[in-house]
Protein backbone atom coordinates (compact mmCIF):
# COMPACT_ATOMS: atom_id res chain seq x y z
CA UNK A 1 0.00 0.00 0.00
CA UNK A 2 1.33 3.56 -1.07
CA UNK A 3 2.68 5.86 1.61
CA UNK A 4 1.87 9.55 1.47
CA UNK A 5 4.49 12.28 1.70
CA UNK A 6 3.54 13.10 5.46
CA UNK A 7 3.69 8.75 5.90
CA UNK A 8 6.74 8.67 4.43
CA UNK A 9 8.62 11.28 6.26
CA UNK A 10 7.11 9.63 9.65
CA UNK A 11 8.63 6.43 9.14
CA UNK A 12 12.18 8.19 8.21
CA UNK A 13 11.84 9.97 11.55
CA UNK A 14 11.33 6.53 13.41
CA UNK A 15 13.96 4.93 11.35
CA UNK A 16 16.36 8.06 12.54
CA UNK A 17 14.64 7.15 16.27
CA UNK A 18 15.66 3.58 16.38
CA UNK A 19 19.61 4.91 14.79
CA UNK A 20 19.73 6.78 17.90
CA UNK A 21 18.21 4.27 20.12
CA UNK A 22 20.70 1.97 18.87
CA UNK A 23 23.59 4.10 19.49
CA UNK A 24 24.12 4.93 15.96
CA UNK A 25 24.94 7.83 13.34
CA UNK A 26 21.78 8.54 11.03
CA UNK A 27 23.47 11.09 9.07
CA UNK A 28 27.39 12.11 8.20
CA UNK A 29 29.02 14.95 9.52
CA UNK A 30 29.52 17.89 7.94
CA UNK A 31 33.34 17.15 7.88
CA UNK A 32 32.83 14.04 7.04
CA UNK A 33 31.03 15.14 4.08
CA UNK A 34 33.73 17.65 3.52
CA UNK A 35 36.48 14.60 3.56
CA UNK A 36 34.06 12.97 1.06
CA UNK A 37 33.59 15.74 -1.46
CA UNK A 38 37.79 16.53 -1.16
CA UNK A 39 38.72 12.85 -1.63
CA UNK A 40 40.15 11.26 -4.55
CA UNK A 41 40.18 7.73 -5.87
CA UNK A 42 42.96 5.77 -4.20
CA UNK A 43 46.26 5.04 -6.45
CA UNK A 44 48.71 2.69 -7.03
CA UNK A 45 51.64 3.88 -5.24
CA UNK A 46 52.82 0.57 -3.30
CA UNK A 47 55.27 -1.43 -4.98
CA UNK A 48 53.71 -4.45 -3.68
CA UNK A 49 50.83 -4.26 -4.30
CA UNK A 50 49.78 -6.78 -7.54
CA UNK A 51 48.63 -5.78 -11.12
CA UNK A 52 46.02 -8.53 -11.49
CA UNK A 53 43.85 -6.30 -14.11
CA UNK A 54 44.33 -8.56 -16.87
CA UNK A 55 42.37 -11.38 -14.80
CA UNK A 56 38.57 -11.32 -16.07
CA UNK A 57 36.98 -10.02 -12.89
CA UNK A 58 33.25 -9.44 -12.38
CA UNK A 59 30.96 -8.57 -9.33
CA UNK A 60 27.22 -10.04 -8.44
CA UNK A 61 24.86 -7.50 -6.88
CA UNK A 62 21.32 -6.37 -7.56
CA UNK A 63 20.23 -4.79 -10.83
CA UNK A 64 20.58 -1.47 -10.01
CA UNK A 65 23.79 -1.55 -7.38
CA UNK A 66 26.09 0.93 -7.46
CA UNK A 67 28.40 0.33 -3.95
CA UNK A 68 29.88 -2.96 -5.85
CA UNK A 69 32.43 -4.07 -2.97
CA UNK A 70 33.44 -7.43 -4.03
CA UNK A 71 34.38 -8.96 -6.96
CA UNK A 72 35.45 -12.70 -7.84
CA UNK A 73 37.96 -14.95 -9.97
CA UNK A 74 37.76 -18.76 -10.28
CA UNK A 75 39.92 -21.25 -12.70
CA UNK A 76 40.14 -24.17 -12.76
CA UNK A 77 43.57 -25.94 -12.14
CA UNK A 78 45.41 -29.36 -13.15
CA UNK A 79 44.40 -32.36 -11.24
CA UNK A 80 40.69 -31.44 -10.11
CA UNK A 81 42.09 -28.42 -8.39
CA UNK A 82 40.47 -24.88 -8.89
CA UNK A 83 41.99 -21.34 -7.64
CA UNK A 84 39.46 -18.43 -6.31
CA UNK A 85 40.12 -15.09 -5.75
CA UNK A 86 38.02 -12.74 -4.08
CA UNK A 87 38.59 -9.10 -4.22
CA UNK A 88 36.96 -6.53 -1.61
CA UNK A 89 37.10 -2.89 -2.08
CA UNK A 90 40.10 -1.54 -0.27
CA UNK A 91 37.99 1.33 1.29
CA UNK A 92 41.68 2.18 3.53
CA UNK A 93 43.10 3.27 0.42
CA UNK A 94 40.58 6.21 0.74
CA UNK A 95 39.65 6.90 3.92
CA UNK A 96 42.27 7.90 6.52
CA UNK A 97 42.35 5.89 10.19
CA UNK A 98 40.58 8.67 12.80
CA UNK A 99 39.25 10.92 10.09
CA UNK A 100 35.51 11.83 10.43
CA UNK A 101 34.18 9.48 7.53
CA UNK A 102 36.28 6.62 9.97
CA UNK A 103 35.07 7.55 13.07
CA UNK A 104 31.42 7.11 11.09
CA UNK A 105 32.12 4.05 9.73
CA UNK A 106 33.53 2.57 13.03
CA UNK A 107 30.64 3.77 14.99
CA UNK A 108 27.89 2.25 12.32
CA UNK A 109 30.49 -1.00 10.96
CA UNK A 110 27.99 -1.77 8.45
CA UNK A 111 25.08 -0.14 6.04
CA UNK A 112 21.94 -0.10 7.86
CA UNK A 113 18.88 -1.05 5.81
CA UNK A 114 15.05 0.27 6.54
CA UNK A 115 12.10 0.20 4.97
CA UNK A 116 11.88 4.24 4.68
CA UNK A 117 15.95 4.96 4.56
CA UNK A 118 19.36 3.70 3.70
CA UNK A 119 21.93 4.45 5.94
CA UNK A 120 25.43 3.95 4.05
CA UNK A 121 28.23 2.95 6.62
CA UNK A 122 30.03 6.00 3.74
CA UNK A 123 29.04 8.85 2.15
CA UNK A 124 27.75 8.38 -1.34
CA UNK A 125 30.39 9.63 -3.50
CA UNK A 126 32.45 6.87 -2.13
CA UNK A 127 30.32 4.27 -1.95
CA UNK A 128 29.05 4.08 -5.34
CA UNK A 129 31.93 6.00 -7.03
CA UNK A 130 35.74 6.34 -5.28
CA UNK A 131 35.39 2.78 -3.17
CA UNK A 132 33.08 1.15 -5.58
CA UNK A 133 34.61 -1.75 -7.96
CA UNK A 134 32.75 -0.39 -10.90
CA UNK A 135 32.99 -1.63 -14.14
CA UNK A 136 35.57 -0.56 -16.45
CA UNK A 137 37.48 1.26 -13.32
CA UNK A 138 40.86 0.71 -11.74
CA UNK A 139 40.31 -0.02 -8.49
CA UNK A 140 43.00 -0.83 -5.41
CA UNK A 141 41.07 -3.95 -3.42
CA UNK A 142 42.30 -6.62 -1.02
CA UNK A 143 42.21 -10.68 -2.27
CA UNK A 144 41.89 -13.24 -0.75
CA UNK A 145 43.42 -15.90 -2.54
CA UNK A 146 42.52 -19.78 -2.01
CA UNK A 147 43.26 -23.12 -3.94
CA UNK A 148 40.19 -25.41 -3.61
CA UNK A 149 41.39 -29.25 -3.54
CA UNK A 150 39.40 -31.54 -5.39
CA UNK A 151 37.86 -33.38 -1.85
CA UNK A 152 36.40 -29.72 -1.89
CA UNK A 153 39.13 -28.46 0.68
CA UNK A 154 40.72 -25.74 1.34
CA UNK A 155 44.26 -25.81 0.33
CA UNK A 156 46.76 -22.84 0.17
CA UNK A 157 45.81 -19.58 0.91
CA UNK A 158 47.15 -15.74 0.95
CA UNK A 159 45.93 -12.60 1.48
CA UNK A 160 47.36 -9.41 -0.55
CA UNK A 161 46.66 -6.24 -2.15
CA UNK A 162 45.96 -5.70 -5.93
CA UNK A 163 45.32 -3.20 -8.55
CA UNK A 164 41.96 -4.70 -10.41
CA UNK A 165 39.12 -3.36 -13.15
CA UNK A 166 35.90 -5.23 -13.06
CA UNK A 167 35.12 -7.03 -16.79
CA UNK A 168 31.74 -7.01 -15.83
CA UNK A 169 28.97 -5.69 -13.52
CA UNK A 170 26.36 -8.66 -13.21
CA UNK A 171 22.76 -9.20 -11.56
CA UNK A 172 21.44 -12.14 -9.61
CA UNK A 173 18.28 -12.82 -11.28
CA UNK A 174 20.22 -12.64 -15.00
CA UNK A 175 23.56 -14.98 -14.27
CA UNK A 176 20.97 -16.89 -12.16
CA UNK A 177 18.31 -17.68 -14.92
CA UNK A 178 22.06 -18.73 -17.40
CA UNK A 179 23.98 -20.82 -15.21
CA UNK A 180 20.82 -22.59 -14.38
CA UNK A 181 20.14 -23.35 -18.02
CA UNK A 182 16.85 -21.52 -17.83
CA UNK A 183 18.15 -18.02 -20.06
CA UNK A 184 20.59 -16.61 -22.29
CA UNK A 185 24.77 -15.66 -20.94
CA UNK A 186 23.58 -12.05 -20.05
CA UNK A 187 25.54 -8.98 -22.53
CA UNK A 188 28.56 -8.33 -20.11
CA UNK A 189 29.02 -12.27 -20.18
CA UNK A 190 29.25 -12.28 -24.02
CA UNK A 191 31.14 -9.34 -24.32
CA UNK A 192 33.85 -10.82 -22.47
CA UNK A 193 35.92 -13.25 -24.37
CA UNK A 194 36.12 -16.15 -21.72
CA UNK A 195 34.41 -14.60 -18.78
CA UNK A 196 31.29 -17.28 -19.58
CA UNK A 197 33.94 -19.99 -18.39
CA UNK A 198 35.60 -18.32 -15.46
CA UNK A 199 31.63 -17.51 -14.07
CA UNK A 200 30.95 -21.27 -14.34
CA UNK A 201 34.22 -22.48 -12.60
CA UNK A 202 33.32 -18.94 -10.14
CA UNK A 203 29.34 -21.07 -9.41
CA UNK A 204 31.34 -24.19 -8.93
CA UNK A 205 33.39 -23.73 -5.82
CA UNK A 206 30.59 -21.06 -4.73
CA UNK A 207 32.65 -17.65 -5.49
Amino acid sequence: MATNPAQTEELKRLANDAMRAHNLIPEFSAKALAEANGASAASDTDAQVRDLRALLWSSIDNDDSLDLDQIEFAETLAGGKSKVRVGIADVDGVVKISSAIDEHARTNTTSVYTAAAIFSMLPERLSTNLTSLSQGEDRLCLVVEMTIESTGEIGETSVYRALVRNRAKLAYRAIGAWLEGGGAAPPAVRAADGLDVQASAADRRGA
